[in-house]
This record gives C-alpha cells, structure tokens and sequence, in this order.
C-alpha cells in the first residue's frame, strides 16, 4: 500500500505581529519552526554524526485577497525551517481588512522586502502559492540578490496578456462543472451574462450586504469546488459565521480591485521576458496539478521553458487544491531526492561539511540542502507514485 503524504506538526509561532507598509496598511506576520540561534538538525548521515543548518523561507499565499493560516506550516520540517508567513495587504489578520487603497502588486513587492529588512535577513527562500507566483517571480525580478531559491506551486497567469480575459476562467471551468456553472450565471441577469467578471466585481462593492453575500457565496461555492479534482459534495455548502462572511467579504473585494486592473501586470513588465534574464541562476522548483482549472499547467511549462534551473513536478492526479484528501499537493520526487542522499554518501564528510560552511555563497548547494533537509511532498509516495518531471 502506497504511504500516504507527510506533514509537518510546528508548535504555536515564536513570534507574530504587525509591520507597517506605507500610510494605511500593517500587514501580519507569523513565524514558526527553528528560531535564529537554536538551529535545526539535519538528517543524520551517520548515527553518529548530524550537521545543524537554519533555512529560512518566506511563504507568499494565494490570492489575490486570499491569506495564510498555520496549515502552510506543514510543508516544512520545523527543525530545520524558520518559516515565515504573512497575509498581503488588506487579506487576513493584515489592517485594515479589505482596504483597496495603496494595494497593487507592487505594493506586495515593496511589502516582501521590508518584512526581509525587518527582520535582518540576508537571503532566503521564497515559496508562492497560486497568485503568490506571480508575486515571487516578481520579488526575485526585482530583488535577486534576496532569494537563494524560489518554490512555485501552481503558476499563475504567466501566460496571461496585458489585457486579462477573467472570463475565460468561467468558461474554461464550464467544459467539467456546467452544473456549477449555471449555478454562477443563474445570479445574474441576462446582460450580465456578457461580462460574468465585471458583473460579480460591481456586485462585490455595491454596498447592499445582501447582494454582495449572495454573490459571495455563489462565487466561493464555483471556487472551492473547481479547484480540486474530486471535490466533496457538501463541503461548499457548509454555513458561514458572521465573522467568515466579513472576512470573505473582504477577501472579494481585494481580489475584484486587482483583476479590475488587470493585476497591474502590464505596469510591473512582469511579462516581459527579457526580466527573467535575472533568475536564470536562481534554482528553481515549479509544481502544478495536471487538471488545475484555475492555474492551468501551460503556465508552469512556459516558465519552465524559460529557466534552465528550474525542475517542473507535474502532478498526475491533481487540480488547483495544494490539499488532496490526506496528501499535500507539494512533492519534490524520488529521483531527485534519492540522487541527493546517494551523492552526499560519496562525498567524505569532511568535504560535506566544507560544503555546508560555504552555503550561503552558493545557491546551487543551498537549492540541494533544501531538498535533502524537506521532506516537503506532494504526494510523497517515492517509489510508489510516480509524477511527470522535467
């Protein structure tokens, strides 16, 4: 019987707060796993011998509008990651919640790197989920000399053009789910049906809480369930608190100012190739399910195509959700990791250890220790699940 997924288990963070970014926004921050001067263990090569090593990761959710919670923390292995996670602006615990004020991408940008400087960190590695690629690929464009590694699951909107057809999503999603479909235009009239986007957008920011929760509920039900390749039947009914409302609210209205402004894509050249010239040495590992209807991989394979140190998982039985039933849609596969625990037996220890001491002058090596040291997986079945990589 395959094994199924590991995770991790972290304890309450060390460390939490509120940074200010600007004139109206504090954006929330949390910090998990190994804590600077206590850090983690290795693997043990020998039963005789381990090696200690910090990494630091920052984690870049979803969006826009989403957040983060303390599930991110079980990508990673606490005694070897400070994981750092914080909610974008107006997202989350982040204040004020909703606020579309000084809120683009480049604000999100600007924002990643005072959380670095905030914090005294020199390098570090950046995971983005969903929309969080967008907002890492572009952090790395225009900080290289922070990120020693990027982890990017589920690529969004990399294909895109400067002018971004959202409606294409819903038709796109219509071809599997017209149930689902139906359910979304059936809200609206029939000249609301020429634009679905704009019209859920106007819907979100009328004013009338009754039209805009309608909408919500409409919009997170067509949401939760095309994202994942076997979703539940009752999951997207569950009630709504009063506070998870607000909170979602919130979210919609964040995310419908950005895609009002076609996530200001064509105002950070973000699309512009000649910008990825600076992550070609950057190591790179890009994840994405094979039937992801909201991220579809032809993203992740033009990335992929464009950075030669980068490794492309392709997830054969997995859509947009980073969380299949039991399993974490994060894998890193048996090949690789194999050949890093085989090459680490041939090298004497002595020159391993060298090897280590010069890690942060090296991304290659730091990019290897991350995946000897993570047991980060989706599906993490070596050997018994097998994924396209490339």
């Amino acid at each position: 019987m395959p094994q199924a997924a590991r995770s991790y288990e972290h304890s309450a963070a060390f460390d939490s707060g509120f940074l200010s970014v600007g004139s109206i926004h504090k954006i929330h921050y949390e910090q998990y796993g190994t804590e600077d001067g206590k850090p983690g263990a290795l693997p043990s090569i020998s039963h005789h011998v381990r090696l200690r090593l910090i990494l630091i990761v920052v984690f870049v959710h979803g969006g826009p509008g989403g957040s983060t919670s303390f599930k991110k923390t079980i990508f990673f292995n606490p005694s070897v990651y400070r994981v750092i996670l914080f909610d974008q602006r107006g997202c989350g615990q982040s204040l004020p919640l909703g606020e579309t004020r000084e809120n683009t991408l480049q604000h999100l940008v600007s924002d990643i790197e005072a959380l670095r400087n905030h914090f005294g960190i020199q390098r570090w590695h950046v995971f983005g989920a969903s929309w969080g690629t967008t907002v890492s690929l572009l952090y790395t464009q225009t900080h290289p000399e922070a990120v020693i590694s990027l982890i990017l699951r589920g690529v969004s909107f990399f294909e895109a053009k400067e002018k971004i057809d959202f409606n294409a999503a819903f038709e796109r999603t219509a071809l599997f789910y017209p149930e689902m479909y139906d359910e979304l235009v059936g809200l609206l009239t029939e000249e609301e049906r020429n634009d679905i986007a704009g019209s859920y957008a106007k819907r979100f920011s009328c004013g009338d809480r009754a039209v805009e929760l309608a909408a919500m509920k409409v919009y997170d039900k067509w949401g939760t369930v095309v994202s994942k390749l076997v979703p539940k039947q009752d999951e997207s009914d569950a009630p709504m608190s009063e506070e998870d409302e607000k909170s979602t609210i919130a979210s919609n209205r964040v995310e419908w100012h950005y895609h009002a402004h076609d996530l200001w894509l064509k105002e950070s050249r973000y699309l512009e190739h000649e910008r990825l010239e600076g992550l070609k040495n950057i190591p790179c590992a890009i994840v994405n399910g094979r039937y992801d209807l909201i991220c579809p991989p032809i993203a992740a394979w033009k990335l992929h195509k464009l950075l030669p140190k980068s490794r492309l998982y392709m997830i054969p039985d997995a859509g947009h959700s980073a969380y299949v039933g039991s399993r974490l849609m994060w894998y890193i596969d048996s090949h690789t990791n194999s050949n890093c625990r085989s090459r680490v037996r041939r090298i004497s220890l002595s020159i391993f250890v060298m090897s280590l001491q010069r890690l942060q002058h090296s991304r290659w090596l730091s990019f290897q220790a991350l995946h000897f040291t993570t047991s980060l997986a989706v599906f993490r079945r070596y050997d018994a699940f097998p994924c396209s990589c490339y």
